[in-house]
């Protein structure tokens, strides 16, 4: 448990305990912050006070934060292939058929059982629960760079880079059937499909906007090898996107026709280039992982 405190300036006068204490403690989300005020964990000259109160120059504010909770989650020593590493962030190439969030039928294996091991504790704690800064997911078999957030700090500024759509994401991509154009811009919201909760589809009643960039890399006659940029990260986005045009990804279960003939296993689809602004130095970095042996193998057969 740790106290934090704090004596009100003059130019802090009138300004909303809330406010003031997001300003104060950057490494804190606001909505933990709210918590805490709920939770009668804020003092204001001894006194529990609310959200909404407004500072007098002169207060003393005491803030009790817990210690951070433990999740639920097993740490496993199963290995990663990291990328990029540093006290903030962690860049790992994600293998398919590895799922990232432990859910209902996968609460091991998982890529946050293994970036729990591998971080021993030093992890993002926001909202007083210790966990991986996860601010963006690909399908378990989706491969690729995945980035993971180290500290609440870290975890708040790519967050909003995210929301920003300001993070940059190419994905390789072998689709089934001869694309018309070279390149093409595919937008239509997403959302959940109205029959087949499985599925997402482009719903315009309820989906979110989504935009997918692609290029035309290789033809093969019976499929096209392409490159998407995403300016958004819905679920299923690509595969929504690229089915909707009638030129689902191989070997997608889901969005495909059914037909398997190169025997995969689940969607070729990866997230090749990652880049971002770092959030402690304020330096773009971009980071490139290499296209899986099983996609390169599928590639090779396509030639001939």
């Amino acid at each position: 448990m740790e106290l934090l405190e704090f004596t009100a300036a003059d130019e802090e006068a009138g300004v909303r305990i809330d406010r003031c204490l997001s300003d104060k403690y950057e490494d804190l989300s606001r909505s933990y912050l709210q918590k805490l005020l709920k939770d009668q964990g804020v003092t204001v000259n001894g006194k529990i006070v609310k959200a909404n109160y407004k500072l007098q120059a002169g207060d003393l504010v005491q803030t009790t934060v817990p210690d951070l909770s433990e999740p639920d989650i097993l740490p496993e020593n199963i290995p990663l292939d990291i990328l990029y590493e540093d006290d903030d962030v962690l860049v790992v190439n994600k293998p398919k058929g590895m799922v990232v969030h432990p859910a209902n039928g996968h609460t091991s294996g998982t890529l946050v059982n293994a970036i729990m091991y591998h971080c021993q504790g030093n992890l993002s704690g926001i909202n007083g629960v210790m966990r991986p800064g996860i601010v963006h997911r690909i399908d378990k078999d989706t491969t690729g760079a995945l980035l993971v957030c180290k500290n609440d700090t870290a975890h708040r500024d790519l967050a909003q880079q995210l929301k920003d759509h300001t993070i940059k994401r190419r994905y390789r991509a072998i689709v089934s059937g001869n694309l018309k154009e070279d390149e093409g811009t595919v937008e239509g919201p997403i959302g959940r499909h109205p029959v087949d909760r499985k599925k997402m589809a482009i719903n315009y009643k309820n989906g979110k906007d989504a935009v997918t960039h692609y290029k035309v890399l290789e033809r093969f006659g019976n499929a096209t090898y392409i490159e998407c940029r995403l300016e958004t990260g819905r679920t299923h986005q690509i595969r929504v996107h690229m089915t909707s045009l009638g030129h689902p990804l191989l070997g997608d279960e889901i969005y495909g026709s059914g037909k398997n003939p190169y025997h995969l296993q689940g969607q070729t689809l990866h997230a090749m280039v990652l880049g971002f602004v770092h959030p402690r130095t304020g330096e773009y970095m971009e980071f490139s992982a290499p296209l899986p042996e099983y996609f390169l193998n599928l590639l090779e057969k396509l030639r001939k």
